[in-house]
């Protein structure tokens, strides 16, 4: 499970655990990213630390547009909340990506990192007048837009400045994805998109309104889903939606599906990105034939999360009559998922040739408080000085982390194929309290 709050005890068997990741390997009982020995990463950069593997980000990204190349307009957005290092959305530019982004700072990332923003789709509630115009003025090839109110900022924003906006409402189908609470998405009560019985009214306000360019219709029900069947009821409720816009006058470009599909952190079964697709395709290829539609998509995670780890190392051992405590260099400020989710990720030992005896531990860090874990009741043999590593952390990571306790960000390195660089600095104390005054 990869988001609960129950941790029953959990032994994994690190060199099966790994036999599945791209990119990560057992070599004379050291751990490899990428053909990285993490002990020479450990060593040289110190930890805690983000490791990536370009290689298995590449390999993540080529799976959708091999899985859906059957249709002739695809476009692969990659989610740029899941991972916003400049070296990660650089790799995936060159690679031809696109890009979803829910911020004016998210832009201004993927134009750093030499994305293309007419390839950007900007997503998420709340966006600003001053948001719009920026995402106008550099270009982005779509608004999805989740208010009725935001199609009236929006018109107005682009006719001040002359411009015409490319929008698709994202439209909240009512499907419920089983997943954690927290990342559902499209369900009545979540916050997100235009509920489908308000759909219709919503797309003939938006065609009465100067300067928008209505091309797409949009759908995301949530995050780190197993199955296929939930992505499917959602499509079907987009159709119906479809068949409908084009009854009335109203003609689309692109449909897009959000992203959403899980990965396996512990002891999931997720759909494979090729399963996925099958299971979407003959639709997709109908709406293609009968409308001419292409297909945006949206991942993040199922890009970026099995692409990365976390090195931690075990400051203190403490056993206890009613629990043993390791704490670690990494906290809930490094790897807020735990602490925020309860998610249960995956914690191995960078080298196998320890010689103590396993033990139920939890895994903690330093931060004074309770919810500071980073996994519970886990089956590890564990000395003083060991590295350990949280995998599928290339997600909801770094990202999310922060300096409270007054704790520097770790550094990420990127490795490809045994080379390894520095693709963010640790941060400094005096990095911590730049603009501060006393």
């Amino acid at each position: 499970m990869a988001d609960s709050t129950e941790h029953p005890i959990l032994t994994i068997d690190p060199r099966t655990h790994v036999a599945d990741f791209p990119f990560i390997h057992y070599q004379d009982d050291t751990l490899f990213i990428d053909n990285a020995s993490t002990k020479t990463l450990a060593q040289t950069y110190g930890t805690p630390l983000y490791v990536y593997s370009k290689n298995a980000l590449l390999a993540n990204y080529r799976a959708y547009v091999e899985s859906f190349a059957p249709l002739s307009d695809v476009k692969i957005c990659y989610a740029v909340k899941s991972n916003s290092n400049l070296a990660v959305l650089a790799t995936l530019a060159h690679a031809g990506a696109g890009f979803d982004i829910v911020s004016s700072g998210e832009l201004a990332r993927v134009l750093k990192a030499g994305g293309q923003a007419d390839k950007v789709v900007y997503s998420g509630v709340g966006k600003t007048k001053s948001d719009i115009a920026t995402a106008l003025n550099a270009g982005v090839g779509c608004f999805n837009v989740e208010a009725v109110s935001e199609i009236e900022l929006i018109s107005q924003v682009a006719s001040e400045l002359g411009k015409t906006a490319p929008i698709a409402l994202r439209i909240n189908p009512d499907v419920d994805a089983k997943t954690h609470p927290y990342i559902s998405t499209g369900l009545k009560d979540n916050k997100f998109g235009i509920s489908h019985d308000n759909a219709l009214d919503a797309y003939r306000f938006a065609s009465s309104l100067p300067n928008l360019d209505i091309i797409g219709i949009d759908c995301h029900i949530g995050s780190q889903l197993t199955d296929t069947q939930p992505f499917v009821d959602a499509l079907d409720k987009v159709i119906e939606m479809i068949d409908e816009l084009f009854a009335q006058g109203i003609s689309l470009r692109h449909v897009d599906l959000g992203g959403g599909l899980g990965v396996r952190y512990t002891d999931e079964t997720p759909a494979s990105v090729s399963e996925y697709a099958n299971a979407l395709l003959p639709k997709l290829l109908d709406l293609q034939e009968k409308y001419g539609l292409g297909l945006h998509l949206e991942p993040g995670r199922n890009i970026s999360a099995n692409a990365g780890v976390l090195l931690t190392n075990v400051d203190v051992l403490k056993p206890t009559e009613h629990k043993n405590f390791a704490i670690v260099d990494a906290s809930m400020c490094e790897l807020m998922r735990p602490a925020l989710y309860g998610s249960v990720m995956a914690v191995i030992p960078a080298d196998l040739t320890a010689t103590t005896t396993p033990q139920v531990w939890d895994i903690v860090g330093s931060v004074c408080e309770s919810s500071d874990f980073l996994a519970k009741n886990r089956t590890l043999a564990l000395n003083v000085g060991d590295t350990l590593a949280i995998t599928g952390a290339g997600a909801y990571g770094f990202v999310m982390a922060s300096n409270y306790n007054t704790r520097p960000r770790p550094a990420e390195i990127m490795c490809d194929d045994g080379s390894h660089r520095v693709v963010r600095e640790r941060e400094s104390l005096d990095d911590l309290w730049r603009g501060e005054s006393v």
